[in-house]
């Protein structure tokens, strides 16, 4: 399956960030007070990315967007703890940072 870049710059910038294992670029794509929800449940970003993404070799792969903005992406979310699943991404972009992430499982 092939990956597709999403449209949206920054979130473009996060994608790679997950992808690259870089947490420091990761975290300055986020405004200081980014918001994030796994499944409609509010959890601690920073927790949530240490556990979900950077210590578990978290890998997305996107295989569409939803809507033209490329704020709303659906991915093939793979990492060690629980596998390969279908996920969302849903963004809000304040400037140039996000400032909240929503996703779960597809």
């Amino acid at each position: 399956m092939t990956s597709r870049e999403p449209s949206n710059p920054v979130v473009r910038r996060l994608v790679a960030a997950i992808n690259d294992s870089d947490r420091d670029a990761f975290l300055a794509t986020l405004t200081p007070n980014a918001t994030l929800t796994d499944d409609g449940n509010p959890r601690s970003l920073t927790d949530w990315i240490d556990r979900e993404v950077f210590s578990v070799h978290g890998h997305i792969s996107v295989e569409c967007e939803q809507e033209e903005d490329g704020l709303n992406l659906l991915a093939r979310y793979r990492h060690d703890t629980w596998g390969e699943m279908s996920t969302y991404w849903r963004f809000q972009v304040t400037g140039d940072k996000i400032s909240r992430i929503d996703t779960g499982q597809a």
